[in-house]
């Protein structure tokens, strides 16, 4: 910090005119602003604090803006300002009410509804995509009964997609925000930041399904993914907010302790069942249900998955293994097919 305060003046002219492009950007547009905020840890009382609330965003600014923009800390002068305000509130926040508080009643009660406010709004929105992820896991559960006949068994296969749609599309908005103009030059940047991301490759997977007619057995495959997802997120949910209920310690602790525990299991079961699906896939294209299209389509979207960092390490595991199984029965008693599989490689890896 030293060092970068007493440099020469070459660094100077950069950060200051990024410090301007910082204090000049419109934060109250991006949505992603308000989320980063409500997570930000601050005492009610200095909440409305604008050093403080310039000092975070600059933080944000660094962080989805402009990575190279150097943070400074914050001065003395203003955390000594600071502290002298909350000294007093801080106190009196961890004692019950006493005469004192009547010197400034319109604040703590203004400090008190914001920080009520402030952490109703994020638990109203989690609780919401709880509520979807609930109601894909109780329709997904529906629709793999082998007992459900099939026009039942279609409807719940559908809500559960749907649901998820609706789960992955908020997860974007909330944690990417929306462009911020509709035009080409918006829209790339603000794409580009979404593609491979675990919310984006759900989304596409679900829309790709939710428009097809499958078998019923492809169909039910594809819910796999989907189910282990919601399960996922309810599970976490659910020991985040309801650890000291006794109806979650009595009965839901222990699943929800496994769900967490085996992560990597669970994630080694979604990929094996979205390439058992692209595979079905490739084998339907020889019935009267094939879908060349769709089938292309599926593909492309294995391809993402398998360069993607949110899924690259479990779906390369996966092919590695069919690779090392396939390869020796493919030289031997198939050596023709050497050049198609080395075209499509070369497709794969591009």
């Amino acid at each position: 910090m030293g060092e970068q305060g007493g440099g020469g003046g070459s660094d100077d002219d950069p950060q200051k005119i990024k410090r301007i492009a910082a204090a000049a950007y419109d934060y109250d547009n991006d949505s992603r602003w308000a989320s980063y905020w409500e997570n930000v840890l601050v005492p009610p009382h200095m909440a409305s604090h604008p050093d403080l609330i310039g000092h975070f965003k600059r933080k944000f600014y660094k962080r989805y803006i402009d990575p190279d923009f150097v943070v400074e800390a914050m001065s003395t002068g203003s955390s000594g300002a600071t502290s002298s305000q909350s000294s007093g509130p801080t106190r009196r926040s961890s004692t019950p009410p006493s005469s004192d508080n009547t010197s400034r009643p319109r604040d703590t009660g203004s400090s008190t509804q914001s920080a009520r406010n402030a952490t109703s709004r994020p638990f109203d929105r989690r609780s919401i995509h709880f509520s979807v992820n609930s109601w894909v896991i109780l329709v997904g559960l529906v629709a793999i009964l082998p007992i459900v006949p099939p026009h039942i068994f279609h409807k719940a296969y559908r809500l559960a997609l749907l649901g998820t749609i609706c789960s992955s599309f908020y997860s974007l908005y909330a944690v990417h925000g929306k462009p911020r103009a509709w035009n080409l030059t918006a829209l790339q940047p603000w794409f580009q930041g979404i593609l491979g991301t675990k919310e984006f490759i759900r989304l596409v997977y679900c829309l790709t399904f939710i428009t097809s007619h499958l078998h019923i057995k492809c169909n039910s495959i594809a819910l796999i993914p989907v189910l282990i997802w919601a399960l996922e997120h309810v599970g976490k949910y659910l020991r985040r907010n309801f650890s000291r209920s006794n109806l979650y310690r009595k009965y839901l602790e222990d699943p929800c302790l496994w769900i967490d525990s085996n992560a990597s299991t669970l994630g080694i079961m979604t990929s094996h069942a979205e390439i058992a699906l692209g595979l079905l896939l490739i084998l339907s294209l020889l019935s009267w249900h094939r879908n060349i299209i769709h089938t292309f389509m599926y593909w492309q979207l294995l391809k993402l998955m398998y360069h993607s960092p949110a899924t690259a390490g479990y779906h390369q595991s996966a092919w590695t293994k069919i690779g090392r199984t396939v390869n020796p029965y493919l030289n031997r008693y198939a050596p023709f097919l050497s050049r198609p599989v080395s075209a499509v490689q070369r497709w794969w890896f591009r």
